[in-house]
């Protein structure tokens, strides 16, 4: 593991990049680079003599950097530098859709099968390692290839499963939202607890049977115990690419249907008005096309109907919902359409992703991957401020440190959303005005203009934290 305190003062390591002796992520004046050390000097001539690199760029599922001459960040231990690509937003798998998981899971076991034939193996498999560019899974880990031995077992079996098939094998047999104990599981969530709280009808299914349940039963009767030359078993090549079959098989075998919920036919039941819904497109089109960002976060999105009017301004966008069934519908258009810079996100505003892993730095909490240029919330107040009974000035504090402009669509209680929201409730919020809503949030942003939507009491508000 690489020494933090051996980093050369201008650069820093990244805090989730530390666990491989083949190399670490750091940034030197804003740029992004990765060492790669002495002991993965060999890993990564193989790579790059093999062909595969090129081939995998070439496909859109390895990220691709260029060789630098910027200087070694821990001089001792490194080899040379070179620059990735930068992502333009780093996710998990935690905040990915079911189809996001299950499209990352392939598209790892499409890069072990094209690595085997180059005479090379991924060394790991972790989630953590993909990442979704132009709107596909792609690696984005340079140094987790290595050479393949004859007879080795893979060594990233236990982690794809745990890291792949695990979460998917439960979202799709037993709940959706199970896909969150990935929070809880940064390594993966442990297939003892998977293979229990799978339904006895999953061991009929082979894939399942084989990968989860006595891959489960393996690890308990073999934890702890000491590990020999008799003992470990030997995989032919032929057999190594039968179970990376028979992985792939079973990951495209798994399948969920987003049902109908409140919010994945959100724009089927609003009550705007079409000359309304339209006036509403019509507004934020103008805003972008003056404010011009590059980088939008767009909280509450749904399906992503306005995250695509800021697409058209040529802005990437992180389009997320807390509706697993929308942010679904999100990512299968994102995959129909072939939309490059949409990324569509699980994301519960009232309990974001936080800070989490060794040190509370291995993964970011979402806020701390911004800010981003502008911040759209959409009809989106009334359930923060009324469902959540968060005050409106914590709204507009929290807004103001993710974002430099925001848009924001205040929803009175004569609303019939709002309505509905009330229908249930005691209403405990006399602040919940516009007058009310104007003074929390101008203790933040001032108030660049504001629109009252035709046919309706909705207003829409672009402002600039101040």
């Amino acid at each position: 593991m690489m020494m933090m305190n051996r980093i050369m003062p201008e650069a820093e390591q990244l805090g989730a990049s530390f666990r491989d002796p083949a190399g670490f992520l750091f940034t030197s004046a804003g740029v992004l680079y990765r060492q790669v050390n002495q002991a993965g000097a060999d890993d990564y001539a193989a790579l790059m003599d093999s062909g595969l690199y090129e081939k995998l760029v070439k496909t859109g599922l390895l990220i691709p950097h260029t060789v630098t001459e910027q200087p070694l960040a821990v001089p001792e231990a490194g080899f040379k530098v070179i620059q990735p690509e930068r992502v333009p937003f780093i996710s998990y798998p935690y905040e990915w859709s079911f189809s996001q998981l299950k499209d990352a899971a392939l598209a790892t076991l499409s890069i072990q099968k094209r690595a085997l034939k180059a005479g090379l193996s991924l060394k790991d498999a972790s989630a953590y390692n993909i990442q979704f560019v132009r709107g596909r899974p792609t690696l984005i880990d340079t140094l987790s290839f290595g050479r393949y031995v004859e007879g080795k077992p893979w060594d990233a079996y236990r982690q794809f499963c745990q890291h792949f098939l695990a979460p998917l094998a439960l979202m799709a047999k037993v709940d959706v939202r199970l896909g969150q104990l990935l929070r809880v599981h940064i390594d993966g969530i442990p297939l003892d607890l998977t293979s229990r709280l799978l339904p006895a009808s999953s061991r009929l299914n082979f894939g399942l049977l084989t990968h989860i349940h006595v891959h489960a039963g393996a690890q308990k009767r073999y934890a702890g115990a000491r590990v020999h030359s008799k003992t470990v078993s030997f995989m032919s090549k032929t057999s190594f690419q039968a179970l990376i079959e028979s992985l792939e098989a079973t990951v495209r075998g798994l399948s969920w249907q987003p049902g109908s919920t409140e919010w994945a036919n959100y724009y089927d039941i609003t009550n705007y008005s079409e000359a309304g819904f339209e006036h509403k497109k019509e507004t934020l089109k103008r805003w972008l096309a003056e404010t011009r960002p590059t980088l939008v976060w767009d909280l509450g999105a749904n399906n992503g109907v306005f995250s695509r009017i800021a697409v058209q301004g040529e802005a990437f966008v992180v389009s997320s919902d807390v509706d697993p069934a929308a942010v679904e519908q999100n990512y299968l258009q994102v995959k129909s359409a072939k939309e490059t810079s949409l990324l569509p996100l699980l994301l519960d505003l009232t309990n974001p992703s936080p800070s989490l892993g060794w040190d509370n730095r291995e993964r970011d909490a979402f806020e701390a991957r911004g800010p981003a240029e502008m911040v759209l919330a959409l009809a989106l107040v009334h359930h923060l401020a009324i469902s959540n009974n968060v005050p409106l000035a914590q709204v507009a504090e929290f807004f103001a440190r993710l974002g430099r402009q925001l848009v924001i669509e205040f929803v009175p209680k004569s609303d019939s959303q709002v309505q509905i929201l009330l229908a249930s409730r005691a209403d405990i919020f006399p602040d919940y005005t516009l007058a009310g809503f104007e003074a929390a949030f101008a203790r933040r942003f001032k108030i660049v203009e504001k629109v009252l939507l035709r046919e309706s009491e909705r207003v829409l508000f672009l402002m600039e934290s101040v």
